[in-house]
């Protein structure tokens, strides 16, 4: 089996619902039961990429994604397909700051786990060691745009601020590593990776769990009737514009005449490279994404 590192950058806010409502919110976002981090269902992004693939007589989406539903009972075309999606996991939220707009928020549980899903991958070295900030601190790269006075400020939380001294800190690496892969077409490493790295912020597991609960973005929607008059008010949950998740794309070979890895592997990256909408509300314009091949 071979695999690639999948990043999806929300554009627009992102709804991966669950279906079921819990508390003031009726239409929540899917989490993690263990950890309560935000997720959004491999099933998705596969059955969107599906759609694309069809689209083009040219692309052999049997061998790529499995049989088509209504094929499914033929003998002779019932097989895996060569691609398999994971869960897109959070790895990046982005949180009000009062300097500098907002900031790229992480913790180290959220890196940890990130840097064991590298270690399965063939050829991606480098990956920075984990920093592990206090509570009340904040820890940020070389030059941060989210410094204030020495602290960063987030919501209504403010942190000490420690902000790296030179290039090789373990924060700087961590935002120039994720910066390169997310932003590949900056070449220069100017642009959306320099506003990465002034943006990246590294916070205790307890603060960024609690900022996963109320960081999150309540959209209140509405249905009216013929007179204007409210006739069912409800409220969603959807993950913020600039929010940052991460999985896999893999490949294996599946029979004697299965797609070679590296063939599908290639395939499934193209479909990755034109904007995507991902998770519910499509037609209010959320979900809009762009997903990142590493």
């Amino acid at each position: 089996m071979k695999a690639k590192l999948l990043f999806t950058h929300a554009i627009t806010p992102l709804h991966p619902g669950t279906g079921q409502g819990t508390g003031v919110i009726d239409l929540p976002i899917a989490r993690e039961v263990a950890t309560g981090i935000p997720y959004l269902p491999g099933s998705s992004l596969k059955g969107v990429l599906r759609d694309r693939c069809e689209q083009d007589e040219a692309n052999n989406c049997a061998d790529l994604f499995g049989p088509a539903t209504k094929d499914i009972t033929d003998s002779n075309s019932s097989k895996a397909g060569a691609l398999q999606f994971t869960d897109q996991r959070l790895l990046m939220l982005p949180v009000r700051s009062l300097s500098g707009t907002f900031a790229w928020v992480t913790s180290p549980f959220i890196l940890q786990r990130f840097k064991r899903t590298t270690g399965y991958l063939e050829g991606l070295n480098g990956v920075p060691a984990v920093p592990n900030p206090k509570k009340d601190e904040a820890y940020t790269a070389v030059s941060p745009a989210i410094l204030l006075n020495n602290q960063v400020i987030l919501e209504d939380l403010d942190f000490t601020a420690v902000a790296d001294t030179n290039d090789q800190s373990p924060t700087t690496l961590w935002a120039k590593w994720l910066a390169k892969r997310l932003f590949p077409d900056d070449a220069e490493g100017d642009g959306w990776q320099k506003t990465f790295k002034n943006r990246f912020c590294v916070l205790h597991d307890d603060t960024f769990s609690f900022l996963m609960e109320t960081a999150t973005e309540v959209i209140a929607r509405n249905v009216l009737d013929e007179n204007k008059t409210s006739k069912n008010l409800w409220y969603e949950e959807a993950l913020p514009a600039e929010t940052i998740l991460v999985g896999l794309i893999t490949a294996q070979s599946v029979g004697k005449n299965g797609m070679d890895q590296d063939t599908a592997l290639q395939a499934g990256s193209k479909l990755t490279q034109k904007l995507t909408q991902l998770g519910g509300n499509a037609t209010v314009g959320r979900g809009l994404c762009r997903l990142v091949t590493e």
